[in-house]
């Protein structure tokens, strides 16, 4: 690489924006030029917009500490600074939409963590080792919206992350049918156990909108590109169980999948171990070595020992044997700030940057 993007990140002073901030410090690839928030915290440094709610393990990031967040609503001024911006911002979807337009139509591409623009149907929603052929959709965003540059490409859920990456490979075998119960962590809502003492020792039967995400996105993500739209699948049938548990980071799926063709235990594991995407193919900065990891131990993945596997953007597997009322049902983990949001949103821009749908200005 060259030269280095400039990056912009929307959003900053959030859980998420702050792991964007901590990914980007040191990226090979991206220069944080300018930071945005909302106009509660435009005009202070960084520093001082999060203080007292920083929530990484890691401290500021020393060449953004002393930046002064611009107001995101200035879309001209944020923009300029920038050959493109990730976005991550907390507000309603109907404004994250008409926010997130409006730096596409600036000329400036955004690479979305939000959920906003998910089932926009010329927005292409990636896991970039699984659909990376979706990227060919934004031709058509373009038209729509007027643009050379400018377009929206967002990552999916994060808790889907953590199943949806097992069961791609299986798909040749004929996947008819999913259940998957997701364990999520606290960070998942932009909480610590400091900000929510009531998770401490407690689970909660109920995230909203989750199941509807999990059970939806993944019929995006293996749908087909059709008059400019991308067209989701029909099968398989998804259903889904969303718990929140007490874990800070991390996101576990218990998963029964129906196979219309059983190729035994040992195949689907070779399956998993040597399944590699266009990521690994391009060698990008974020991507871990092996997408997929499983682990024979009947105690494993576990979150504390397998969540920043590969840097946090490996997918744990476990527990794979036949069940008695599906065919077969496993075990996945996660890192839900990580592979789940920020880490699988750096990726993205990776792999647009280099099929180049990303471009210097």
């Amino acid at each position: 690489m060259e030269k280095k993007y400039n990056v912009g990140i929307i959003g900053a002073t959030g859980m998420v924006g702050q792991r964007f901030a901590t990914l980007l410090e040191n990226h090979p690839w991206f220069n944080v030029t300018v930071l945005a928030a909302s106009s509660r915290s435009a005009g202070k440094t960084y520093k001082e917009a999060v203080e007292g709610r920083w929530a990484m393990t890691t401290p500021i990031p020393e060449n953004m500490k002393d930046m002064v967040i611009l107001d995101a609503a200035d879309i001209e001024a944020v923009a300029s600074k920038a050959d493109f911006v990730f976005c991550a911002v907390d507000m309603k979807k109907e404004d994250i939409r008409a926010l997130e337009e409006a730096y596409a139509k600036a000329e400036c591409p955004v690479v979305s963590n939000n959920s906003a623009h998910r089932f926009t149907p010329d927005v292409p929603m990636v896991i970039p080792e699984i659909n990376d052929n979706h990227l060919q959709i934004i031709e058509a965003q373009r038209k729509r919206l007027g643009t050379k540059k400018g377009f929206i490409a967002v990552k999916s859920n994060c808790s889907l992350q953590s199943y949806v990456p097992a069961v791609h490979p299986l798909l040749k075998y004929g996947v008819t049918k999913v259940l998957a119960c997701t364990y999520q962590a606290i960070s998942g809502a932009g909480k610590t156990f400091e900000r929510w003492p009531e998770m401490v020792d407690n689970v909660i039967p109920y995230i909203g909108g989750e199941e509807e995400k999990s059970e939806q996105e993944p019929l995006k993500i293996w749908g087909t590109i059709e008059n400019g739209e991308i067209v989701k699948t029909n099968t398989p049938s998804i259903t889904a169980q969303c718990i929140r548990v007490p874990v800070s980071d991390g996101h576990t799926a218990a998963v029964f999948v129906e196979l219309e063709n059983n190729p035994g235990i040992e195949q689907i594991i070779s399956d998993w171990e040597s399944y590699s995407g266009k990521p690994q193919k391009l060698n990008l900065p974020s991507a871990p070595k092996q997408f997929l990891h499983y682990f024979r131990e009947n105690d494993r993945p576990q979150i504390k020992s397998e969540r920043n596997l590969e840097n946090g953007m490996a997918v744990s597997v476990g527990r794979l044997r036949e069940d008695t009322q599906y065919t077969i049902k496993f075990v996945c983990m996660s890192h839900n700030t990580l592979r789940g949001a920020a880490g699988g949103a750096v990726l993205l821009a990776e792999l647009l940057c280099a099929e180049g749908y990303i471009t210097h200005n």
